[in-house]
């Protein structure tokens, strides 16, 4: 056996068997040509079969969608501080709950590719028959999870992850140029999830009902109302229960309301929700965030009011709390020299108040790059199995969402995510491990 291919099979062993070599293997497997983009995809195809996704229902184990997270911080991340992340997430999502003996995603066989079939299989909550289908797909493309998303948009089971699951995967099967065998493992996961039992459609029902027969779409279309205007929309969304929101929320849809107004008011909203989360919330009111992403995606060009209905209603759904209880920024006893360097510092050792403040200095004096540097930064030293990678998914989510944004939101999704980040470390043990081995 030549060395390229010991390596390689070292590192598929890992994957089988991860022990206490599994950064040393992987850092052998990235010196490759292509090596992070071929390790990565022996890890998706070999891990999807093996774990006991059905276990974690209704919730999804989130080691495969921080991938996709991973490459969307890159360009953000130095070479070294990248490696680790994708180590340790890569680490994370091998050391998921496998399925014990026969049964499991690794004993469905291949169907005939049929769509006709998987349309009928998520209908019928047939979850075997949609990866099946999936599986015998000749050649996967992204379109193919773009429809597959598109199938259970109104379907909000667990913070929307159906949708999301099928974007995040479409995204992580662009970013590693399309494979043809891995791309499959990842659409039929996908289709698998989306067909299974538990289903959520009672936004969108209620949507619905208010809607009725008269048909409209939401506009794609700029920026045309003012920040007070968008504020005032935040915080029908937070305040109001959830009758008077639907009710309130689709007269602004009937009032043409555009779609970079409306996901403004929702940002907003999520922002002031992100900053009344408590240490134990922190993670799961981020998933706002991630699902606000992936509904501007599948929405950029306007589209279903009911589906603007239901995000709002997601939104809402969290916990606000009295503005005078609210965290605020609040500046450092003293002010760093370097605020990249003191924002850092003020994340990694669990100073939200102080976190904001240089946050939103540094953004007001360097820009939004600068800033979502040290977020990403502070992401990357942060172990996901400890958070289940909420860290790198809510930034990753903050640079989807911040192009389409005007700047008063920006600021506040970037205060809220500084805030979230440095009220929710955990231990960086993993971390250390992989920048040694990894050298």
């Amino acid at each position: 056996m030549n060395p390229t291919n010991a390596v390689e099979e070292a590192w598929k062993a890992q994957l089988e068997h991860p022990d206490e070599t599994f950064f040393k293997k992987f850092g052998a497997r990235i010196q490759a040509p292509d090596g992070v983009r071929d390790g990565v995809r022996e890890a998706v195809k070999t891990l999807i079969p093996l774990i006991d996704w059905e276990a974690y229902l209704p919730n999804v184990p989130h080691g495969l969608m921080g991938l996709r997270a991973v490459f969307r911080l890159r360009p953000l991340l130095a070479e070294k501080s990248f490696h680790r992340i994708l180590a340790t997430q890569l680490h994370a999502f091998a050391h998921e709950g496998r399925r014990s003996g026969s049964g499991g995603l690794k004993s469905i066989g291949r169907g005939s590719g049929s769509w006709q079939n998987v349309r009928a299989a998520i209908a019928k909550k047939r979850p075997s028959i949609a990866y099946g289908e999936m599986l015998g797909l000749e050649t996967p493309t992204l379109e193919d999870f773009k429809v597959l998303g598109g199938l259970v948009q109104n379907d909000m089971a667990n913070v929307g992850h159906k949708s999301v699951m099928a974007h995040q995967l479409g995204d992580l099967f662009q970013a590693l140029d399309s494979p043809r065998a891995t791309g499959k493992r990842m659409l039929a996961l996908a289709a698998w999830l989306a067909a299974t039992e538990l289903s959520d459609t009672f936004w969108n029902q209620r949507a619905s009902k208010r809607i009725g027969e008269d048909v409209f779409r939401v506009e794609a279309i700029p920026v045309c109302l003012s920040p007070e205007s968008h504020a005032a929309g935040a915080r029908d969304i937070c305040d109001l229960g959830l009758v008077e929101l639907l009710d309130r929320f689709i007269a602004r849809l009937r009032e043409g309301c555009g779609s970079n107004d409306l996901l403004a008011m929702l940002v907003l909203a999520a922002s002031e929700k992100q900053l009344d989360a408590r240490r134990d919330l922190e993670g799961k009111t981020t998933c706002t965030f991630v699902y606000l992403a992936t509904h501007a995606a599948i929405q950029m060009h306007g589209g279903d009011p009911r589906l603007y209905a239901q995000a709002a209603a997601l939104v809402n759904l969290f916990p606000t709390d009295e503005e005078e209880r609210r965290i605020k920024p609040e500046p450092p006893r003293q002010m760093p020299d370097d605020l990249a360097t003191g924002l850092l510092e003020a994340i990694l050792d669990s100073e939200p108040p102080q976190a904001m403040y240089l946050a939103q200095s540094l953004h007001k004096t360097q820009g939004i790059e600068a800033l979502l540097c040290v977020l990403a930064e502070a992401a990357s030293q942060n172990d996901p199995a400890f958070n289940h990678s909420q860290h790198i998914l809510s930034v990753a989510a903050a640079v989807d969402l911040l192009p389409l944004l005007p700047e008063h939101a920006q600021s506040a999704l970037l205060t809220a995510v500084a805030k979230s980040l440095a009220n929710s470390q955990g231990t960086a043990d993993l971390g250390r491990l992989a920048d040694r081995a990894l050298g």
